[in-house]
């Protein structure tokens, strides 16, 4: 059996890994150039900048609680849109987070020449790519080892930057924000595009969803929470550097968060935030190679890769595709130029957005019954299509060159899958099942469907233990003399009630048609119903033994085992698999017997422990 990932990283954790790729050149470099395009008004850019990114936010929350596994954008677009544009996404998203991340180190050499102006180019390259080779070593050490140094550099990287702010605000000049748009209210709008990317990051943490500890929680509160922090942070941080800095003296400087140390707390200062500049690309870097690395990972499983990218180590990690992500990077660093290939990054996490709204429409409209997210994304379709309209805007207004170099990677991945994968796999993806749907003709087999049921297990933690643990809470009603359904409808729904707060006239109602109905019977003597009720979070299980019997359809035989779930939609996935485990139970030839014997609840308890099997 292959190896798989472990699930270790807390809700934290996730915070500081999609924080850590976001806190970068974004504010320590972009907000000098952003000033010379905009003015004081650049504060409202980077506010609109980050609204931006809200149609994704909320989509890649919904689609990440629904397949919480390795590879991100990558297995959104493969099991959505087909294992074509899966190429092409997985491909785009770790070429483009590669190459981030590689420039996020090179950055870190204008912050050495501001502490040592005299240090020649190829030994700010190697110090690139010495932190390369430095996270190489600790990713492939293990994903908890490399999420506690991220945790680490992050929170002390937000602790500098609050200390700035605060000891800023004090020292702002009122008049720094006048005129506020020098260049109109046009260039608003044209900066927030220029700064949209610094961004991007909120989403790459999903590409490690598959070591994420109860991830149908801490993923998306991991993403919003991340982007709400590092969006206030942005803000605050361009707002007290216009207040703080001369117009002049901001607009000639590639380093204004460290100029603006310098100004409130001297060479301290200049010292502090220059170190924290420092380690906000030493974040991004780290982060972006953790990231980055479970893309290839994720299409080697898949086959659209070859297989060693997908092998993990005995320390738990994809050390391959972590060397192989890593000798990308370095070949960045040693060799590309800079502003052209930011630039084509940046374009290239434009289409992953667009990818990634596209593929909850399809997930969305395909009906598939195992499409289950923990977490349902407000607003649908609208805020997708606007999110899909605005990245095209941004995308078109990105320049020639990288549209030109976008078109070419686009191209070069359906040139791979053709070459390499096309004829080997055989997988379903949502737009089949839409097709199926329109048309009548069957064109799945459910695979899909199956694939995710098996996710949802794995997400919920479903398992012998799970189950277990539900029994052991569970409350048992015991007649001791013949009973009526009515009379079982009427104890049920008074249990019941009392912890899903209820009206408990509409619950009898619906337990006493269900249970006179004959479909309920699983065995000769058992039966079992399962009945859907209005709201969240809702799943209760109450088992009813009536030792005289009791009577439920006509002309059906008396029944001395009756169990009941009631479940809320979202929680449809714990009563199957409840279900699945109580006939799998109750179909044991031993089961009727030990049932009548038991003397009493934890007898009753004990037996359906003892008789659960995988």
């Amino acid at each position: 059996m292959a190896k798989q990932l472990k699930r270790e990283l807390s809700l934290l954790e996730v915070i500081c890994v999609s924080a850590g790729v976001m806190i970068s050149s974004g504010l320590f470099i972009l907000p000098a150039i952003a000033f010379t395009k905009t003015g004081a008004a650049m504060i409202l850019s980077y506010a609109i900048a980050s609204l931006l990114m809200v149609p994704t936010v909320l989509t890649i929350s919904e689609l990440v609680t629904a397949m919480p596994v390795t590879g991100g954008i990558y297995v959104f677009a493969d099991r959505s849109m087909g294992p074509l544009m899966g190429t092409i996404g997985g491909l785009t998203a770790w070429i483009s987070l590669a190459f981030k991340s590689a420039f996020s180190l090179l950055a870190m050499g204008i912050f050495v020449l501001l502490l040592k102006p005299d240090v020649p180019d190829l030994q700010i390259k190697m110090i690139g790519v010495l932190w390369c080779l430095f996270f190489t070593y600790i990713n492939i050490k293990g994903v908890k080892f490399s999420s506690r140094f991220q945790t680490l550099a992050v929170l002390v990287l937000v602790l500098f930057l609050l200390v700035y702010v605060v000891i800023g605000a004090s020292s702002i000049e009122v008049e720094r924000y006048f005129p506020f748009a020098p260049m109109g209210t046009g260039s608003v709008f044209t900066t927030a595009g220029f700064i949209f990317i610094a961004f991007a990051g909120t989403t790459k943490v999903t590409t490690i969803a598959g070591e994420v500890k109860n991830p149908g929680r801490n993923l998306p509160l991991g993403i919003f929470y991340s982007w709400g922090i590092v969006s206030v942070l942005y803000v605050m941080v361009v707002f007290v550097t216009v207040g703080i800095l001369d117009p002049l003296e901001l607009s000639n400087t590639f380093t204004p968060i460290s100029v603006g140390g310098g100004k409130i707390m001297g060479q301290f200062g200049l010292v502090i935030m220059t170190l924290a500049a420092l380690l906000a690309f030493i974040s991004t870097g780290n982060a972006g190679l953790l990231a980055a690395s479970r893309n290839p990972m994720a299409m080697g499983r898949d086959d659209l890769l070859p297989a060693f990218f997908s092998k993990i180590s005995a320390k738990g990690t994809p050390a391959i595709a972590i060397l192989i992500t890593s000798g990308m990077m370095i070949a960045v660093i040693l060799f590309l130029d800079l502003e052209t290939f930011v630039k084509t990054a940046s374009a290239m996490k434009l289409v992953l957005f667009i990818i990634a709204n596209l593929s909850l429409i399809f997930m969305r409209e395909a009906n598939i019954h195992h499409y289950r997210p923990k977490y349902i994304a407000p607003f649908y379709p609208w805020a997708q299509i606007i999110g899909i309209g605005s990245y095209l805007l941004l995308l078109f207004q990105m320049g020639t060159v990288p549209l030109i170099m976008v078109t070419v990677f686009i191209m070069s991945g359906i040139g791979w899958y053709f070459l390499y994968a096309h004829g080997k796999i055989k997988r379903e993806y949502a737009i089949l099942h839409i097709v199926e749907r329109i048309t009548g003709i069957r064109y799945t087999d459910r695979l899909l469907e199956e694939e995710l049921r098996e996710i949802l297990i794995e997400r919920d933690e479903i398992n012998r233990e799970w189950f277990e643990l539900l029994i052991e809470q569970v409350p048992v009603i015991d007649f001791k003399t013949p009973t009526s359904a009515d009379e079982v409808a009427d104890r049920a729904s008074k249990q019941l009630t009392k912890k899903l707060k209820l009206p408990r006239q509409k619950m009898y109602q619906q337990l006493s048609t269900r249970l006179k109905d004959a479909d309920s019977i699983v065995t000769p003597g058992t039966a079992c119903i399962a009945i859907k009720i209005p709201g969240r979070r809702k799943f209760e299980l109450l088992m009813v033994r009536c030792n005289k019997g009791c009577s439920l359809a006509n002309d059906v035989s008396l029944i001395n085992g009756l169990f009941i779930i009631i479940f809320s939609a979202d929680e449809w996935n714990y009563q199957l698999h409840a279900l699945s485990r109580i006939i799998n139970i109750v179909r044991q030839r031993e089961f009727r017997d030990q049932w009548m014997g038991a003397a009493d609840n934890h007898e009753i308890h004990a037996l359906m422990k003892s008789l659960n099997s995988e």
